[in-house]
């Protein structure tokens, strides 16, 4: 028999429960966040909410005041389009909520923890930066990495001229850590 015609509602119904719980499984960790990655979120809700939500909203207007709502490209897409910034700011909202913004204590200067820059030396003498910040700020392009992370994970609590053994796709490395900063607050 084709898919087609196969209830669905039960599988449905288990995605649902599962989308509703993922806040709860996440692990330790994931809800933890920089302050300067706080501020990004906070900063990425406003503009959803006080810029793009109203701007979308007068398109849709004007579309919506063309007549047939059927068949006007303009109308759909921007209904659409207000629909996934709806879904944003919801997302925005509850995660907001959710996560613990983290401020590195003075015990852990000098070691990479949460939040660190780190400079690190590998077995070839190839020296890499990168910062330890949490899921919602990973950014490889600005060599964020999470802290879920091998690197990150084989590093934690390493200070300046520790090695460790990085566990990588390709095979285990030692790394050196040559420098830890952490930015200041602000």
């Amino acid at each position: 028999m084709s898919k087609a015609f196969l209830k669905e509602s039960d599988d449905d119904e288990d995605d649902d429960v599962a989308d509703a719980s993922t806040e709860k499984r996440r692990p330790a960790g994931d809800n933890h966040i920089t302050p300067a990655g706080f501020r990004a979120l906070q900063q990425e809700l406003e503009r959803l909410w006080k810029v793009e939500r109203p701007r979308v909203t007068d398109e849709v207007a004007v579309a919506a005041a063309q007549g047939d709502r059927s068949e006007n490209a303009e109308y759909i897409y921007g209904k659409k389009k207000l629909r996934e910034i709806d879904r944003r700011i919801r997302f925005l909202t509850k995660r907001l909520d959710a996560v613990t913004v983290v401020e590195p204590s003075k015990t852990q200067l000098g070691k990479v923890y949460f939040g660190a820059w780190f400079t690190i030396e590998d077995e070839d003498g190839v020296e890499s930066t990168y910062r330890i910040v949490g899921t919602d700020e990973v950014d490889l392009a600005q060599r964020k990495i999470s802290v879920r992370s091998p690197v990150a994970q084989a590093l934690l609590g390493k200070r300046e001229g520790d090695s460790a053994v990085v566990q990588r796709p390709k095979g285990a490395t030692e790394v050196t850590v040559v420098k830890v900063w952490y930015e200041p607050a602000g």
